[in-house]
Order: structure tokens, then C-alpha cells, then sequence
């Protein structure tokens, strides 16, 4: 009989940690009633999780572990981990302690009350205050770009339908964007305040880098919910702003040799060249990327059918 709740663990060198975070939400889940299972994806970790996991499902048989030769983001473990899972609700939190398991019940209480995914957000931040103020202001922007409302879309401490978890196609950094996917799929999504601790040992993982890829991760997340289905939409318009740009300093050009100024040396003149150049350059992608939607990228209405009412 499946399970009927999955838990999700992502970890990359969290062998002083997992096996306290593991005996927590395994003890809390039996406390609750819930039959579940609990999956750990080491993600290709140097330190002695591996070991620690090995331990870990040695004692406990609800546990089960997958691991990456190599470390590949959290994006693939999460991939990996869900599908995997077995539960009719999926639970997806970090193995570094600061979620805290007593704080399952409360997003499952949110699914049962009819949202398809919930994240646990943060009320009060256990983090240095640079990665607060970098996420603050990550969540502002997600939150105006994508139109999707939320405080703390990265927020590792989520809960899910199984619908949902089939649905999500996770790479690169697009794990901080599940809730921006799964609204984009048709599916409700809300937040939860639920609480945050201090890491229990080691270093957080958090690094510049992440940040930067983060922004751009969102541009994807931005073309792939809006545009999809209508590229030429978004580099029609951004041609037709190049474009415009161009023919008005070529038509300037034109007024000036008209009333015989010399042109062939103007900045001007190569600018407005340039700009037409590029605005036909995108308008001809753009027609090629509707030509790929027409005849062999365009999602299948069927899938969209959530149930059937005969």
C-alpha cells in the first residue's frame, strides 16, 4: 500500500546533521498518524553522509536514500526525489535542521483545507542578514515579475498533491519557482507561517553565484509561463522597439541629406542600420519559434483535464 505521505530531503554534506533531522520527521509523522516514507538524495556529497544514510536505513525501513556520483544542484535531487515518491502528499524540506518537523502537520492541515501547494514561510529568518536582505529582495521581484502573490517562494519547506509533484519539471535553479510553475499549471498555491531554527551544525550553502543565477533562472521561468505558446509575442515586441528606434534616426538621416548635409560619417547612420538589422533579426526568430509551437510543441489540451463530470 502506498504511502500516504512522501518526504522529500535533499542534502550535500549534512552528515552531522541528517541523522537527528531523519529521527525527527520520521517521530513526528508516527506522532501524527500519517503512514510515510522518507527519501534522502545525497547529492554527491564529500563528507560522510553516505555512511550516516546507510545507518540511517539500516534502522529505519520508511527510509530510503539516492545518491549522485557527483554534486548536481538541488534542482536534480528534488527531480530525482519526486519521482521517486509514492505518497499521495509530498513533502519536500532541507536535511540542515532549520525546518522543523513539527511544522508537517500545519501544511498538511493547508492541503486538506484545499490548496495544491503550500510553502512554509518563514515568519522570522534564522540567517545571516545578508542572505535575508538577498532574499527579501529576490521575493519581491518574483513576486512583481511572475504575478504570482507570495512572500517566501524560496522557501525549501513546501507540501504538495501528488498532481502537482507529477507536473514539475525541475532544472537548474528552478526549485526556488515551484510555487510560479505550479500556479502557471492551473494549480492553487498559498503560504503558511511555520517556524525556522538555527541550522544544527556545518555551513550554509548559500553563495553569491546563486544569486545571479537565480535572476536569470527567472527569466526563464517568465518566458517559459508567458510566452510559451506565443513567442513571437516577446521578441515581436521587443523588434518593434528596436525597429522604431531605428527608423526614426534613419529617417533623420534622410531629412538631413535631403537638405545636403553630408551622413556617410554619422554614428547615426550605422545606429539606425543596426537597430533595423536586429529588429528583422527577431521578428525572423520569433516566426521560427511560433512555426516550432505550431507543429510540434504545443502541449496537448488533455492534459490540462483535471477530472471528468459524466
Amino acid at each position: 500500500m502506498p504511502p500516504q505521505v512522501s518526504v522529500v530531503m535533499p542534502a550535500f554534506n549534512e552528515a552531522a546533521n541528517l541523522e537527528v533531522v531523519v529521527a525527527e520527521v520520521a517521530e513526528r509523522l508516527e506522532q501524527a498518524g500519517h503512514g510515510h516514507e522518507i527519501i534522502v538524495v545525497d547529492d554527491g556529497s564529500t563528507d560522510g553522509t553516505p555512511e550516516v544514510l546507510g545507518r540511517i536505513r539500516k534502522a529505519n525501513p520508511a527510509v530510503r536514500g539516492i545518491r549522485f556520483r557527483r554534486n548536481l544542484g538541488k534542482s536534480a535531487a528534488l527531480r530525482v526525489g519526486l519521482r521517486e515518491a509514492k505518497g499521495a502528499v509530498v513533502v519536500l524540506m532541507d536535511a540542515d535542521g532549520q525546518d522543523d518537523p513539527h511544522e508537517i502537520p500545519v501544511l498538511l492541515a493547508a492541503l486538506d483545507q484545499g490548496m495544491d501547494l503550500v510553502t512554509g514561510r518563514r515568519a522570522v529568518r534564522r540567517d545571516r542578514p545578508v542572505k535575508r536582505w538577498t532574499s527579501k529582495l529576490y521575493n519581491a521581484t518574483t513576486a512583481r515579475i511572475t504575478g504570482v502573490r507570495g512572500s517566501d517562494f524560496n522557501s525549501g519547506f513546501k507540501a504538495m498533491k501528488r498532481c502537482v509533484a507529477d507536473r514539475l519539471d525541475l532544472y537548474g535553479e528552478l526549485h526556488r519557482y515551484i510555487p510560479v510553475l505550479a500556479a502557471w499549471a492551473g494549480y492553487s498555491v498559498g503560504e503558511v507561517d511555520v517556524e525556522h531554527r538555527p541550522r544544527l551544525h556545518g555551513q550554509s550553502k548559500f553563495g553569491h553565484a546563486r544569486f545571479w543565477r537565480g535572476f536569470f533562472d527567472l527569466l526563464t521561468v517568465k518566458f517559459l509561463t508567458t510566452y510559451t505558446a506565443r513567442p513571437l509575442h516577446l521578441f515581436g515586441l521587443v523588434g518593434a522597439a528596436f525597429g522604431m528606434a531605428g527608423t526614426a534616426l534613419l529617417a533623420w538621416m534622410l531629412a538631413l541629406r535631403i537638405g545636403g548635409e553630408a551622413i556617410g560619417d554619422r554614428p547615426a547612420l550605422l545606429a539606425g542600420i543596426l537597430l533595423v538589422v536586429v529588429a528583422v533579426q527577431l521578428y525572423s526568430v520569433g516566426l521560427l519559434a511560433e512555426l516550432f509551437v505550431h507543429h510540434g510543441m504545443r502541449r496537448d489540451p488533455e492534459e490540462w483535464v483535471e477530472e471528468r463530470i459524466e
